[in-house]
């Protein structure tokens, strides 16, 4: 038997255009949406249509609304929002263990694809993770580090892979940050990232996934360490 192909309400039609706005990055996570009557002009719908819209994304998660602040953006995607509350049920060992091996596959890839645009986006992070690590400051090496990662995700020129990475590395972010602190091991990190860097700028993907092999045992000796000595 056919199914019959459910038609979307207005409510819902103007959601998806507001969510469509979001993911696409035109309201950033943390900004403010449009004013009401910019709104009711824009999508051409009442107010009350427009209301309904703005609850069903605040239930989504997406925005958020506070009393004398008005309606933010809260998530960039329902797709993040899953994967956070995965995490956050998830032991960190696999949570690890998932970012580091789509950071592999990414190592390949930015090897096999990477521009001098690129290279040059990689580099100028890698410099920012030295400085951090000769001036001992770790929080300020953590945020570079991430944004390294991301920075060699997205020479993979796959953008489905940049947004699921982008998504995984800010829901794990907390994780990261409690690791790479118990470990302090600030020029460690920073040889593997040079190394790392030199596989990416002479496309050998075979070094720059047994770079990221090698992060990946630090990494998991760290954490056993780390949750050895919290028990």
């Amino acid at each position: 038997m056919i199914k019959k192909t459910k038609r979307l309400t207005l409510v819902e039609q103007v959601a998806i255009q507001m969510e469509d706005l979001i993911e696409a990055g035109q309201w950033e996570v943390g900004s403010k949406i449009p004013a009401e009557p910019e709104l009711m002009e824009k999508f051409d719908v009442s107010r009350n249509t427009l209301r309904e819209a703005i609850r069903a994304l605040v239930h989504a998660g997406l925005l958020e609304t506070r009393q004398g602040i008005g309606t933010t953006v809260k998530s960039a995607s329902t797709l993040g929002l899953a994967l956070e509350k995965k995490i956050q049920k998830s032991d960190l060992m696999e949570t690890l263990e998932v970012r580091l091996a789509l950071e592999k596959e990414a190592a390949k890839l930015a090897a096999e694809r990477r521009t001098m645009e690129d290279l040059n986006i990689i580099e100028e992070c890698l410099t920012k993770c030295k400085e951090a690590a000769t001036n001992k400051d770790s929080d300020y090496f953590i945020n570079m580090d991430i944004e390294f990662h991301k920075s060699v995700v997205r020479a993979t020129h796959n953008q489905m892979f940049i947004e699921l990475y982008d998504h995984i590395t800010d829901a794990l972010q907390n994780s990261v940050h409690e690791n790479m602190r118990a470990r302090r091991q600030l020029e460690d990190e920073y040889a593997v990232h040079t190394d790392l860097y030199e596989a990416i700028r002479v496309q050998d993907g075979h070094a720059a996934v047994s770079c990221v092999d090698a992060y990946l045992r630090k990494a998991k000796d760290s954490l056993y360490t780390m949750m050895e000595g919290s028990n």
